[in-house]
């Protein structure tokens, strides 16, 4: 079994990817991409950037891989997540699973995706049109000149 969790500031090719997790044994591979997008709420975005807790991400990270593993059985999994400043339709993160079958395949890269987004001290802060700023799904964050900003994804 291969995993790898890896968190970058460089831009992320899934395809890329889903070539070096593939090999014989493998019978299906999901790949799922979360982009930049240019709206959210009714508000224009025009920027997203990431902040994240790198020691405690890579741990949490990892033992979501290792619960895919045993859950599913897949062969493989590569998550691979942003930080810092993103542009619109940058790809922010990739999950690519490798299995015997495509619905461990894909129930895994879901279960991934899902957990990560809870569990993983990952922080996004959306950039808008209107020239203002704030972060997502952070109820009490506090702004650049501590604004309160709960933006809702």
């Amino acid at each position: 079994m291969s995993s790898e969790f890896v968190l970058t500031t460089d831009p992320i090719v899934t395809s890329v990817l889903v070539y070096e997790i593939a090999d014989r044994r493998t019978g299906a591979v999901v790949s799922f991409e979360g982009r930049v997008r240019d709206h959210n709420l009714g508000r224009e975005v025009v920027a997203l950037e990431y902040e994240v807790y790198p020691e405690l991400a890579q741990s949490e990270g990892e033992r979501i891989h290792m619960e895919a593993v045993h859950q599913f059985g897949i062969l493989a999994v590569r998550t691979v997540h942003r930080f810092g400043k993103l542009g619109l339709a940058d790809v922010a993160v990739s999950v690519v699973v490798a299995a015997h079958h495509r619905d461990a395949a894909f129930a895994a890269c879901r279960y991934i995706i899902d957990e990560l987004k809870v569990r993983v001290p990952i922080w996004k802060k959306e950039y808008y049109a209107e020239h203002s700023a704030g972060w997502v799904g952070c109820p009490g964050c506090q702004g650049k000149h501590g604004a309160r900003t709960d933006a809702v994804s």
